[in-house]
Protein backbone atom coordinates (compact mmCIF):
# COMPACT_ATOMS: atom_id res chain seq x y z
CA UNK A 1 0.00 0.00 0.00
CA UNK A 2 0.64 3.65 -0.89
CA UNK A 3 0.89 6.08 1.91
CA UNK A 4 0.03 9.59 0.37
CA UNK A 5 -0.63 12.28 2.73
CA UNK A 6 -2.32 15.33 1.92
CA UNK A 7 -3.03 18.78 3.83
CA UNK A 8 -6.05 20.71 4.52
CA UNK A 9 -4.70 24.26 5.27
CA UNK A 10 -7.36 26.78 6.49
CA UNK A 11 -7.44 30.46 5.68
CA UNK A 12 -10.57 33.03 6.90
CA UNK A 13 -12.36 30.05 6.80
CA UNK A 14 -11.13 28.80 3.63
CA UNK A 15 -9.67 25.79 2.75
CA UNK A 16 -6.22 25.85 -0.13
CA UNK A 17 -6.91 23.51 -3.18
CA UNK A 18 -4.80 23.68 -6.03
CA UNK A 19 -5.05 22.51 -9.66
CA UNK A 20 -2.36 19.57 -10.88
CA UNK A 21 -0.08 20.17 -13.90
CA UNK A 22 1.75 17.39 -13.44
CA UNK A 23 0.76 13.72 -12.84
CA UNK A 24 -1.46 10.78 -15.36
CA UNK A 25 -4.02 11.92 -17.58
CA UNK A 26 -6.43 11.17 -14.79
CA UNK A 27 -5.38 14.21 -12.19
CA UNK A 28 -4.23 16.62 -14.87
CA UNK A 29 -5.97 19.83 -15.03
CA UNK A 30 -8.12 18.67 -11.83
CA UNK A 31 -8.12 20.29 -8.28
CA UNK A 32 -6.65 18.68 -5.07
CA UNK A 33 -5.75 19.08 -1.85
CA UNK A 34 -1.80 19.03 -2.16
CA UNK A 35 0.55 16.65 -0.66
CA UNK A 36 2.71 13.21 -2.04
CA UNK A 37 3.86 10.13 -1.14
CA UNK A 38 5.42 9.40 2.59
CA UNK A 39 8.79 8.27 2.05
CA UNK A 40 10.17 5.07 3.89
CA UNK A 41 12.37 6.66 6.23
CA UNK A 42 9.95 9.92 7.32
CA UNK A 43 6.90 10.09 9.34
CA UNK A 44 3.31 10.96 7.81
CA UNK A 45 3.21 14.33 9.19
CA UNK A 46 7.38 15.50 8.25
CA UNK A 47 6.20 14.11 4.69
CA UNK A 48 3.26 17.01 4.12
CA UNK A 49 5.73 19.57 5.47
CA UNK A 50 8.15 18.27 2.87
CA UNK A 51 5.91 18.41 0.16
CA UNK A 52 3.91 21.18 0.64
CA UNK A 53 7.69 23.06 1.11
CA UNK A 54 8.95 21.30 -2.07
CA UNK A 55 5.33 22.18 -4.14
CA UNK A 56 4.53 25.43 -2.72
CA UNK A 57 7.58 26.74 -1.36
CA UNK A 58 6.12 27.83 1.86
CA UNK A 59 6.28 26.20 5.80
CA UNK A 60 3.54 24.78 7.46
CA UNK A 61 3.45 22.89 10.51
CA UNK A 62 1.25 19.06 10.55
CA UNK A 63 -1.38 19.41 13.15
CA UNK A 64 -3.24 16.50 13.67
CA UNK A 65 -4.52 13.31 10.96
CA UNK A 66 -8.61 14.18 9.95
CA UNK A 67 -9.62 11.11 8.09
CA UNK A 68 -8.28 9.12 5.14
CA UNK A 69 -9.79 7.40 1.85
CA UNK A 70 -8.26 4.51 0.13
CA UNK A 71 -8.25 3.80 -3.03
CA UNK A 72 -7.87 0.54 -4.64
CA UNK A 73 -6.24 0.39 -8.66
CA UNK A 74 -5.22 -2.59 -10.67
CA UNK A 75 -1.43 -1.87 -10.03
CA UNK A 76 -1.74 -0.27 -6.53
CA UNK A 77 -3.54 0.16 -3.19
CA UNK A 78 -3.45 3.88 -2.24
CA UNK A 79 -4.29 5.18 1.68
CA UNK A 80 -4.85 8.89 0.83
CA UNK A 81 -4.46 10.53 4.48
CA UNK A 82 -5.50 14.31 5.18
CA UNK A 83 -3.88 16.12 7.82
CA UNK A 84 -4.96 19.74 9.37
CA UNK A 85 -1.73 21.89 8.95
CA UNK A 86 -0.66 25.22 9.95
CA UNK A 87 0.11 28.01 7.44
CA UNK A 88 3.65 29.32 9.01
CA UNK A 89 5.16 31.70 6.43
CA UNK A 90 6.55 31.79 3.04
CA UNK A 91 5.31 33.63 -0.22
CA UNK A 92 3.19 30.52 -2.50
CA UNK A 93 5.27 29.56 -5.47
CA UNK A 94 3.68 26.68 -8.41
CA UNK A 95 5.64 23.97 -8.84
CA UNK A 96 2.91 20.89 -9.68
CA UNK A 97 0.20 23.51 -10.07
CA UNK A 98 -1.07 25.71 -12.27
CA UNK A 99 -2.76 27.90 -9.74
CA UNK A 100 -4.31 26.99 -6.01
CA UNK A 101 -7.13 29.13 -4.20
CA UNK A 102 -8.27 29.12 -0.92
CA UNK A 103 -12.58 28.34 -0.98
CA UNK A 104 -15.30 27.87 1.52
CA UNK A 105 -15.99 24.25 2.07
CA UNK A 106 -19.15 24.87 0.45
CA UNK A 107 -17.78 25.25 -3.15
CA UNK A 108 -15.41 22.21 -3.14
CA UNK A 109 -18.60 21.30 -5.32
CA UNK A 110 -17.58 23.67 -8.28
CA UNK A 111 -14.52 22.13 -9.03
CA UNK A 112 -13.47 19.64 -10.80
CA UNK A 113 -11.79 17.79 -7.70
CA UNK A 114 -9.32 14.78 -8.13
CA UNK A 115 -11.65 11.48 -7.47
CA UNK A 116 -9.65 10.53 -4.35
CA UNK A 117 -10.31 13.83 -3.03
CA UNK A 118 -14.12 14.01 -3.23
CA UNK A 119 -14.52 11.95 0.19
CA UNK A 120 -11.97 13.90 1.75
CA UNK A 121 -14.12 17.03 0.58
CA UNK A 122 -17.17 15.97 2.10
CA UNK A 123 -15.43 15.45 5.18
CA UNK A 124 -14.38 18.64 5.35
CA UNK A 125 -17.62 19.70 5.04
CA UNK A 126 -19.89 17.64 7.13
CA UNK A 127 -16.87 17.93 10.66
CA UNK A 128 -15.31 21.12 9.77
CA UNK A 129 -17.26 24.41 11.49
Amino acid sequence: MITVVVALIEKDNKYLIARRSTGSQDVLGKWEFPGGKVENDETEEHAIEREIKEEFEIDIKAIRFLTNNVCEYPSKTIDLRLYECKYLSGEFHLHDHSEYLFVDKNEFINYDLCPTDIPLAEFVKEKRK
